[in-house]
């Protein structure tokens, strides 16, 4: 049950806000669940007591119990898209591949964003900016603050979740019910986090090469600050790689995106 309770908590940080820790704490998780969701200037408050609150009046046995079905169960479909990382393990030059394939059937409109910001090249020189290590690797604040603010307006609605948050599914963060926007995460919990389900995350795709690359982004800075060694989301936004390229200089980015199919 111990452990049930702290998946439980480790949830909140898939929201977009800025700050979060997954430890082996309840309090630390509660506030990592809040990171899953999306930060913005004059909401991150209320985006982050939606989260907890969500958290509260749910148990950690019915967000451990899913009524969708596992991702493996879905037919081919969607684009592939290959993602080209360096810095892999916080090193210069270490460099390698991993693929994407959309499935529009899980979610159409999720879908329709990833691909669009891909032809976009909106993912080019990103960086991958929140590592937690067995829970998620996020990114999708893109390094021009000019392109990020166009986008931040741009809300989805949500889709249903279909599939299970299992290992290597990829999934917008968001601050609430129709808010995705750019952000994203991949479930890299061996185990899956299916306790995102209930909350409405709706995976969008998965990793169907490279999964060996992706553990491998680099994780050292943690949590993002203030509770955390890692980047400042907000700061992030509203200054790009100017910020973050010089103060965290081993976090591992794309340098292109190309869609395959």
């Amino acid at each position: 049950m111990m452990n049930q309770i702290v998946l439980l908590f480790s949830t909140a940080l898939l929201c977009l806000s800025v700050n979060a820790f997954v430890a082996p704490l309840a309090g630390n998780q509660v506030r990592s669940i809040n990171k899953l969701r999306a930060v913005s200037d004059d909401s991150e408050t209320t985006r982050r007591n939606y989260f907890t609150e969500v958290v509260s009046t749910v148990s950690a046995a019915s967000l451990l119990t899913s009524t969708v079905v596992n991702a493996d169960e879905s037919t081919e479909e969607g684009k592939l898209i290959e993602f080209e990382v360096t810095n892999l393990d916080g090193v210069e030059g270490n460099s390698g591949k991993f693929v994407i394939r959309t499935k529009p059937s899980w979610a159409p409109i999720g879908v329709d964003r990833f691909e669009t910001l891909t032809k976009e090249k909106f993912w080019d020189d990103a960086r991958i900016f929140r590592v937690l290590p067995g829970f998620v690797a996020q990114f999708g604040i893109n390094g021009d603050p000019e392109v990020q603010a166009v986008w931040r307006s741009r809300s989805l609605k949500d889709d249903p979740v279909k599939v299970s948050n299992k290992r290597g599914t990829v999934v917008f963060a968001t601050a609430g019910p129709n808010t995705r926007t750019t952000q994203i995460f991949i479930n890299t919990n061996k185990n899956g986090n299916g306790f995102l389900d209930k909350q409405g995350f709706s995976p969008i795709g998965e990793v169907v090469e490279g999964m060996d690359i992706v553990d491998r982004f680099y994780a050292g800075y943690g949590e993002g600050a203030p509770s955390g060694k890692g980047p400042n989301q907000m700061l992030l936004q509203k200054k790009g790689n100017e910020y973050v390229a010089p103060n965290y200089p081993k976090l591992s980015y794309f340098t292109k995106a190309t869609v395959l199919n």
